[in-house]
């Protein structure tokens, strides 16, 4: 992560400033695959692009604060814009925000608006809606997913119809990296000071014609798109197909263009068609498996250590992966990440380590229940049965309860005491640990609260020095392996199929599948 370089201007209140010129780094990862030639070819107009998305649910819903998976992510980023993006290259970069600047205790934030944008309605942007869409996921009253980090802010007003000032209980010195989140999208103010998100109206490259949760979406290029450069298609389809069979079978057929969520066990399928090229991205994506530490006996750390040491994280590696990944280490920050805690010894597969906890928790042998179903990240469940073996010779009876897919994640996570679940992760660690891992967090799978972790949090958040702030979430890093209820064994990479025809970048997004879920203004059919 660079440093924030300012100038000297400053408003009232404001010290230093932050240009376009001079971005937030998140932390960039890497791509894997060398793309072919048509991946540097120059973007043209015109055409229809249709995915096969895997991540679709009947429980769809255009409110951003409830946006889940795949299908939506890629679909609100093709309708609404956020104050900021993050580039190619993982950096934080002005969307609608031209510039920002920013107290030197870095609570107070100003964000000037571009000039010129428009809803797909015609109507202006202007601070209003600004204001309208981030106290969405704010307050006692909102149902936002990311309530808990955006709580944070305090106050948000308007300093003209172009300015927007944020004022943080604490500083946060990565607020523009949090305002990157698909669930931030800018949407249209009613005038009670609502955001309208039935509409699907946004500034965004394409306006929305067809909305089926679960099933499509359809839309159309918006004529007066501000993005130049960008939302080259005339029309865009989305079609869900949750099976990652039939997903590839589409593919090959002709019936979609670009997959996101290839499966490694039949890649060689995709990589002989001549038709087909595999992208490859290294990013942020985990598998996990959640304990809840208020829940006996995963409130004994001796138990959440053996199961730790239970698992064979290489094994899982090479047989549920192929090779398309690298191991975890029992917390959500990946080796391509700049605040990556690389003293931080790897936590391997050790039975008698395992049976060693087992008995300082006093028992003689450890037998729990773990739920998993393919719906938590591809290949769950014989992940699972993997762990089960594993864990055997480490003196630990995992009785695995494979689930049905329908009702997953709203029936199971988060409601039995040990499960399968996956997360797509953050540019910024205060994200992640904010979402997941934090005091109240609004997606505490484990309920696991550790005074000192959550000290830190708010410590690094208001920390300018990088070298300090790399310490401190070094050691947020060792508080979760060493204590957390979370086991992470493997980060996943992100593995998309596209026909020759589409267009993409020279460089993809390494920040979340499929160009940071923006391919649809990114890419182009040639």
């Amino acid at each position: 992560m660079m440093q924030h370089p300012f100038d000297s201007r400053g408003l009232t209140g404001v010290s230093r400033r932050i240009v376009l010129k001079s971005m937030l780094a998140a932390g960039a990862a890497g791509i894997l695959s060398t793309l072919p030639s048509v991946s540097r070819a120059t973007p043209v107009k015109g055409g229809t692009l249709t995915f096969g998305l895997a991540g679709a649910n009947t429980t769809d819903t255009l409110d951003p604060g409830l946006m889940w998976d795949d299908f939506m992510m890629v679909l609100t980023l093709g309708l609404r814009n956020n104050l900021v993006e993050l580039d190619a290259n993982g950096k934080a970069v002005g969307e609608l925000a031209e510039s920002w600047d920013v107290s030197t205790d870095a609570k107070t934030w100003i964000f000037h608006l571009r000039k010129g944008v428009e809803f797909h309605n015609g109507k202006s942007l202007t601070a209003p809606d600004v204001i309208a869409s981030i106290n969405h996921h704010r307050g006692a009253k909102s149902t936002s997913l990311v309530k808990s980090v955006f709580d944070q802010i305090s106050d948000i007003k308007a300093d003209d119809a172009q300015t927007v000032r944020i004022v943080l209980a604490a500083g946060n010195v990565d607020l523009p990296v949090l305002l990157t989140d698909y669930h931030m999208g800018i949407m249209p103010a009613n005038p009670d000071g609502t955001p309208d998100w039935q509409s699907g109206l946004g500034t965004g490259g394409y306006k929305l014609g067809v909305f089926e949760p679960g099933v499509r979406a359809e839309g159309t290029r918006f004529a007066n798109y501000w993005k130049s450069d960008r939302a080259h298609v005339d029309s865009f389809k989305l079609i869900a197909i949750n099976d990652a069979t039939a997903r590839q079978a589409a593919l090959l057929s002709g019936q979609i263009q670009a997959m996101n969520r290839a499966d490694t066990k039949t890649l060689g399928f995709l990589k002989k068609n001549d038709q087909i090229r595999v992208i490859e991205a290294e990013g942020y994506l985990h598998a996990t498996f959640p304990m809840m530490v208020d829940v006996a006996p995963f409130n004994d750390k001796n138990v959440r250590l053996a199961l730790k040491y239970a698992i064979d994280r290489d094994k899982l590696v090479n047989a549920i992966l192929q090779g398309h990944g690298t191991v975890g280490n029992d917390h959500p920050i990946p080796a391509s990440q700049h605040y990556f805690n690389r003293e931080l010894p790897q936590r391997k597969y050790d039975p008698d380590k395992a049976k060693y906890h087992i008995k300082q928790a006093g028992l003689d042998r450890l037998a729990v229940n773990l739920s998993s179903s393919d719906a938590a990240f591809a290949g769950a469940v014989d992940a699972a049965a993997l762990f089960q073996e594993s864990a055997k010779a480490a003196g630990v009876d995992l009785n695995v309860i494979r689930e049905p897919s329908d009702g997953y994640w709203s029936s199971v996570w988060a409601k039995k005491p040990f499960t399968a679940c996956y997360w797509s992760g953050k540019p910024a660690p205060d994200s992640q640990f904010s979402l997941v891992y934090a005091k109240d967090a609004s997606f505490g799978d484990t309920h696991w609260n550790n005074e000192r972790f959550n000290s830190l949090l708010l410590q690094a958040r208001a920390e300018f020095d990088d070298k300090k702030r790399a310490e401190m979430y070094g050691e947020m890093q060792a508080l979760l392996s060493d204590d957390g209820g979370t086991i992470v064994p493997m980060f996943m990479n992100y593995i998309m199929g596209v026909r020759n025809n589409v267009g993409t970048p020279e460089k993809i997004a390494p920040d979340m599948s499929l160009d940071g879920m923006r391919a649809l203004e990114r890419w182009w059919v040639v």
